[in-house]
């Protein structure tokens, strides 16, 4: 099982010298991949509202959270370390123009070595989306559309599609990605999701975490592998990409990840605790050789 390191952006600051150092401490601590979460926009509470926000009881972020354009970072961090993998958890891709996340995701891939992996997701701001021009309503269905949509522009020089959201006649972009790049989806453990990532995905990111919502991961997954048998589909053909918070007991969530099958584990330390970045890569760090002994 490949073990990587959670990237807080919240707590990520703005010194580049912090942040490159953080990422090179990765790399020489061993670990295979950095995670970390996309946004574009923020907004205040007064304008995102009381809630609740999907599982969120309240917004998880706002316009005073740090959050660094998240391509844009791994091509940055990517430059100053020379093995470590990085992965986005989740690209909100139908707020973003499709033909230009497969030019940049291409690009970073190329230029990174083939080191880039890709999470798509819905999110959870509808003002976010309405911020870039993107009906909320839309979002679901429209992400379908754009993974059909990615896979040809990484593939075909000339690409000629039409579809509900995109209509394409004769572009490419150039260069192509030198490999194929999976596109993982990002989801919740409902049936309606759990369907679509069997049916567009090339791999499952649970976005399942101790005290949101009902479901756990445990049965989320059982789920997963039985609607690929209801579709004819290899459940191995899903591999899955988790995470693990470093609270009390996260011993447990490692070894539920053995038991499971997970492919890729992200360590961190839990969302909003104000721990500076410096300090949650070294309590990452403790914890990988625990995780890798329990990995076995």
């Amino acid at each position: 099982m490949d073990v990587g390191v959670i990237f807080s952006q919240a707590e990520s600051g703005t010194d580049p010298d912090a942040i490159r150092a953080w990422a090179v401490r990765a790399e020489e601590a061993g670990f295979g991949h950095i995670l970390a979460y996309d946004h574009i926009l923020g907004a205040s509470v007064e304008r995102l509202g009381p809630g609740p926000f999907g599982v969120f009881p309240g917004a998880p972020y706002t316009n005073e959270h740090t959050f660094h354009e998240i391509l844009t970072l791994y091509s940055h961090l990517a430059a100053v370390t020379s093995s470590i993998e990085f992965v986005t958890s989740v690209l909100v891709l139908p707020q973003r123009q499709t033909a230009l996340a497969a030019k940049q995701i291409a690009t970073v891939d190329l230029l990174s070595g083939g080191r880039l992996h890709i999470a798509v997701g819905t999110g959870w701001n509808p003002a976010e989306y309405q911020g870039l021009g993107v009906d909320f309503a839309d979002r679901t269905t429209l992400l379908e559309e754009q993974v059909e949509v990615l896979r040809k522009l990484w593939t075909e020089p000339l690409v000629t599609f039409e579809g509900k959201f995109h209509h394409l006649d004769g572009v490419g972009i150039n260069p192509l990605p030198s490999r194929p790049i999976p596109i993982y989806v990002g989801t919740r453990g409902s049936d309606p999701v759990l369907r679509r990532v069997v049916r567009v995905a090339d791999g499952w990111m649970p976005l399942l975490a101790p005290g949101l919502g009902d479901e756990e991961v445990g049965p989320a997954v059982q789920r997963l592998r039985e609607l690929c048998d209801e579709a004819g589909r290899e459940p191995a053909t899903l591999p899955i990409w988790g995470r693990v918070y470093l609270a009390d007991g996260w011993q447990k969530g490692v070894e539920q990840a053995v038991a499971l099958g997970f492919e890729h584990l992200a360590l961190g330390v839990a969302r909003g605790t104000g721990a500076p970045q410096s300090v949650q890569i070294e309590i990452a760090v403790e914890a990988k050789a625990e995780a890798e002994a329990i990995i076995g």
